[in-house]
């Protein structure tokens, strides 16, 4: 053997030895101890325990009205009364910024946030509606300075400078005003420039989708408009407003379009642009959208929880974009199931094809307080929990998925029930262990939080490859809060079966309230649940409601003077139905 051939064979014998030694490392940690490539909503970031309600001893939780920017390669979030933002490089991992001088004392409320050509980033938010604008070119370092001058009458703010230089100020809370703007001189420490402009405002009877209510059923009272976010794609301008309400499941984003920062503006044909009202956790209204990794837009959104009070909200991410129409628009399918992540080339924000393994199955648990049993683990509802008798080590819950699966990923979403705790608080985690088994025997470590050092609310964990399980066993640790309480144990991969056969005999009835559409098609066997699909053409069904258990729907959602298309969809435990025939409906 000549030189080269033993050099050759040294560097194979190197690689294989290497290979091997990573194998069985691997094979010693436990399952989720690898790179995460995908997401679930809610968004699963260390929420600031609200003083809005402390005055009446209402502990909660809760993230809202997200203003979502891109400044210099990173992404700042800011959040409605969270006494800080935060900040992230991917858009997945976020890390908690605690600001310096001249932040709100009380947290901002619904705040607009700005960058202007990556040299200073602008936000707005004071509580009050009296505010300065405050700036920074170090938004990391917590440290912000403010425009000597205050605005006032202001809720809602939405602050935009356009590319030549000129900025703008939008606004907008109520069930009786509209959505308002104003230009400022950017170069006169904002003041404002002009007259108050009124752009738009809800036309309920038009527009099913801005109507009060769950499910859009409150004929009494009037819907808010509130949220405006103005977002600029090859030249138009496309503004956000969240409508009806921000507890109900139908919360949502609509969008206006205009030439011109200050209009007029058309309302788009399709719409709401952001709409989730079925599924686990509802709602995606009041939000923002920025320019990701990769090119691919993203819409953050606020999710209604509304459990221990109307304001406990979550927050979401879904892809969006503009299609070749100019048809602005968010991919809300499977909308709380596992996504691939925005750094992930070239299937950022794509169902990752995980389905839900854990939905109606038992659950059993060590200990149970009154009526929040186990059984809430698994039923798909946002306010129904269990809760333990202690938080200790003792504590567990099992899920028996009565037929073996591959398990990929889990998501524990914990409850505050009677926390007792207020504001921002240092060094909160969550440790425990899951467990998967074939046979309830034998048992195998599958995620390992026992050493944690972070808040988890809604922790959210992708196992490195598929683990085969039909027993999923969480066993405490210790939570921050004084009790134990999970609203949904949920566990997604692929079962083993028959993925469920196409629909048939999709049937739309159009109402004498052309808002008003009642849907149902033949039932499915096997069929775990069933999403409706529609939209304004055949090649345009980007609107979506997840369904459980049922083979209709009423919506109340259209707007009197649109043409629709609908389909509808069947899954389960083992994969998505091919979908039905698309129909049309005048």
């Amino acid at each position: 053997m000549n030189e080269p051939d033993k050099k050759s064979e040294m560097k194979n014998m190197k690689y294989l030895l290497l290979t091997v030694a990573c194998l069985i490392a691997w094979t010693t940690l436990p399952a989720q101890d690898m790179r995460q490539d995908t997401y679930c909503n809610p968004l699963n970031i260390d929420y600031t325990y609200m003083i809005y309600n402390s005055d009446r001893d209402i502990s909660y939780r809760s993230g809202a009205d997200p203003a979502v920017v891109e400044f210099r390669g990173e992404y700042y979030m800011f959040v409605t009364r969270s006494h800080g933002y935060w900040r992230s490089r991917d858009l997945l991992n976020w890390e908690f910024v605690r600001p310096g001088k001249n932040w709100y004392p009380q947290g901002c409320n619904a705040p607009a946030a700005h960058n202007y050509k990556d040299s200073v980033l602008y936000v707005a938010g004071d509580p009050s509606g009296s505010m300065s604008i405050l700036y920074t070119d170090n938004p990391a370092s917590g440290n912000w300075e403010a425009t000597p001058a205050i605005l006032h009458n202001l809720q809602d703010p939405d602050l935009f400078i356009d590319d030549d230089g000129k900025a703008y100020m939008f606004w907008g809370s109520s069930n009786v005003y509209p959505i308002r703007g104003m230009e400022l001189d950017k170069n006169h420490r904002f003041t404002k420039k002009g007259e108050t402009k009124e752009l738009f405002n809800l036309d309920m009877p038009k527009h099913g989708w801005e109507c009060f209510g769950e499910n859009h059923t409150d004929t009494v009272l009037g819907g808010y408009i509130e949220g405006p976010w103005l977002t600029k794609h090859n030249g138009k301008y496309y503004m956000q407003y969240g409508a009806p309400g921000t507890e109900f499941n139908v919360y949502a984003d609509g969008v206006y379009v205009a030439d011109h920062p200050m209009g007029p503006y058309t309302y788009q044909k399709h719409n709401p642009v952001s709409y989730k009202p079925g599924g686990y956790m509802n709602g995606a209204g009041h939000g923002s959208t920025v320019l990701g990794p990769g090119g691919q837009y993203w819409h953050f959104a606020s999710m209604s929880l509304s459990i221990n009070v109307n304001w406990e909200r979550r927050l979401c991410m879904f892809p969006a974009g503009f299609d070749k129409d100019g048809i602005m628009y968010c991919d809300t399918r499977f909308g709380d199931y596992p996504r691939y992540a925005p750094a992930v080339p070239g299937k950022a924000g794509e169902f990752r094809g995980w389905m839900l393994l854990s939905y109606g199955k038992p659950a059993t648990a060590s200990t149970a307080k009154g009526e929040f049993q186990p059984s809430a683990l698994t039923d798909e509802l946002t306010k129904t929990f269990w809760l333990a008798e202690a938080n200790d080590e003792r504590q567990w819950v099992m899920i028996d998925l009565e037929k073996p699966a591959d398990v990929c990923a889990i998501q524990i979403n914990y409850h505050d029930y009677q926390s007792d705790m207020y504001g921002r608080y240092e060094d909160l985690r969550h440790r425990y262990v899951i467990e998967g088994s074939l046979d309830g025997q034998d048992w195998k470590v599958l995620v390992n939080r026992k050493e944690s050092y972070k808040d988890t609310p809604n922790d959210y964990v992708e196992l490195s490859l598929p683990e085969p399980a039909r027993y999923i066993r969480y066993k405490n640790i210790d939570v921050p809060t004084p009790n134990l309480a999970i609203s949904e144990l949920r566990v997604f991969g692929l079962g083993t079966g028959k993925v469920p056969q196409q629909p048939k005999k999709l049937l739309l009835d159009r109402d004498a309230d052309r808002r008003d559409i009642a849907i149902s098609w033949e039932p499915v066997k096997g069929a775990q649940g069933y999403n409706v699909l529609w939209g304004i053409a055949p090649d345009k069904l980007y609107s979506s409601w997840m369904v459980y258990g049922k083979n209709d729907l009423l919506m109340k959602s259209l707007t009197t003077d649109q043409d629709y298309y609908f389909c509808v969809e069947a899954f389960n435990e083992n994969g998505v139905s091919l979908r039905s025939e698309v129909k049309h409906v005048k």
